[in-house]
């Protein structure tokens, strides 16, 4: 058996391999110890499951754990996007949830993440105190379980649809009213998950939409869920081929987005950002920070400084951003991997809400989105931006840290480096306002560098001399 450790978003492993009815039964028995430990078993846990191999089985299983160690079980009767999972422990009042899901990663993966009460992703500390205890049960094979007749008996299983509650909550967030007065033709790719039976219920009626992809298959059509441009071309030959103003895609578990405008291109996770941000403050006319990662686009810290606000940088991960969004005066969260939230939802990335205020900025604006990120690009100036993994031994890694940290670079790519921050790797700062992240991969053997630059020239030589810098460490 791998170790159990849970990442950034809960822990991941391939079926049949890590992850396995008996090591589900571990962390989940860990999970109910943490809740009895904190002192809130009594206020029950939601659990729901994506459309993965078998995702409804260790969800029933779990229950079974949880029923038999005295916690009340919330289950969904079908499988739901981890937002609508996120929102059910705000409606149901519970101490938080398990969600099977394993999001954009390939089909062979399955995974659990655990969602507190506030509904926000589990920080550090609470997921370290879960390890702590599965850490013992493997150790000491302390489970508990029932028998289904037992669990039928006990009745501690309430299965629940909780499409309603959640679709009313987002319903309340739009202006559905300009969404269908525009007209807008809009395509929609699940990918073959659970989005499919939620976002046609926010737009089939508002608008002239039109779902591909909208079976189920855990093999998702024999491609990562994940909503990223290259993954998205029938979405893509669809908006062209059919004259749609919007292709709109969704993950695994439908809490990432993905963006395409009616020309075909893909619009990235940074640019949907900037045009949500400017949409609230300049259309909403609402007043806040926003809260984004350290490996997001630094356009977003010019628009909040024009209109008297600021970016609050987090390390990356939505558990950070979602403890923003908690705090008053933050009224947009998001990353540059695809996830966002806002003031007033659930302090958890939402795809599906993300879609929606993307087909709201289209309706309202008029105008395709490159049309509008050009006239943001007008004011505020352009950026560019780029990832880039390179595969490494873990000492290498390891070194390149320890070197770069010690003895940081004065210059890079013919640039000054002005200062430098270490919050979540190594991020450096350029005198002509670009900057580059090297980051650790925590899972693999890689190191991921960012980069956002003035100019697509300036962006490729930054690219090129980090990627040398990082190698000749």
């Amino acid at each position: 058996m791998g170790k159990i450790k849970f990442g950034t978003d809960g822990w991941r492993a391939v079926m049949c391999e890590d992850f396995t009815f008996g090591n589900v039964e571990i962390v989940v028995q860990g999970i109910c110890n943490y809740l009895i430990d904190a002192g809130k078993a009594d206020m029950g846990l939601v659990i729901g499951y994506d459309t993965r191999f078998f995702s409804d089985r260790f969800a029933r299983r779990s229950a079974n754990v949880c029923n038999a160690n005295g916690i009340k079980v919330f289950l969904t009767a079908n499988d739901v996007p981890t937002p609508v999972v996120a929102f059910s422990i705000l409606d149901k009042e519970t101490a938080g949830a398990l969600m099977f899901t394993a999001s954009h990663n390939p089909s062979e993966y399955n995974g659990i993440k655990f969602i507190p009460e506030d509904a926000a992703p589990a920080l550090p500390e609470v997921t370290s105190d879960i390890e702590a205890h599965v850490k013992n049960i493997i150790e000491t094979g302390d489970i508990k379980k029932l028998t289904d007749k037992e669990m039928k008996e006990k009745g501690m299983t309430e299965v629940f649809n909780p499409t309603a509650p959640y679709m009313n909550q987002v319903k309340k967030i739009l202006d559905l009213t300009a969404i269908n007065n525009a007209k807008l033709k809009v395509v929609y790719d699940p990918l073959y998950a659970t989005g499919r039976n939620y976002v046609p219920l926010l737009l089939k009626d508002i608008t002239e939409f039109k779902m591909i992809h909208g079976k189920s298959d855990p093999y998702f059509g024999g491609i990562m869920p994940e909503p990223k441009g290259e993954l998205l071309t029938d979405l893509i030959d669809e908006v062209t081929k059919t004259g749609a103003h919007l292709g709109l895609a969704n993950d695994g578990d439908a809490d990432r987005f993905g963006i395409v405008d009616s020309d075909g291109t893909f619009i990235n996770p940074n640019q949907v950002l900037v045009l949500v941000y400017m949409h609230l403050l300049k259309n909403r006319g609402l007043k806040g920070d926003i809260a984004r990662t350290v490996a997001t686009t630094h356009l977003l810290d010019r628009i909040a400084e024009h209109y008297g606000f600021k970016a609050i940088e987090t390390p990356v991960g939505f558990k950070y951003i979602g403890h923003e969004l908690e705090k008053e005066g933050v009224i947009l969260g998001g990353e540059e991997s695809g996830g966002l939230s806002m003031e007033g939802h659930i302090p958890e990335k939402d795809g599906i809400l993300a879609l929606a205020l993307i087909t709201e900025i289209r309706a309202i604006e008029g105008k395709p989105l490159l049309t509008l990120l050009q006239e943001i690009y007008d004011q505020f100036g352009a950026v560019y931006t780029k990832r880039v993994d390179i595969h490494c031994t873990d000492e290498h890694k390891k070194e390149f840290f320890e070197t770069i940290k010690s003895n940081p670079p004065s210059e890079i790519a013919g640039m000054k480096v002005e200062h430098y921050s270490d919050m979540d790797g190594m991020k450096l700062y350029l005198e002509d306002g670009s900057w580059i992240l090297f980051r650790p991969s925590g899972t693999e053997p890689l190191v991921r560098i960012y980069f956002e630059a003035l100019s697509d020239e300036s962006l490729e030589l930054m690219a090129k001399e980090a990627a040398r810098y990082f190698m000749e460490e």
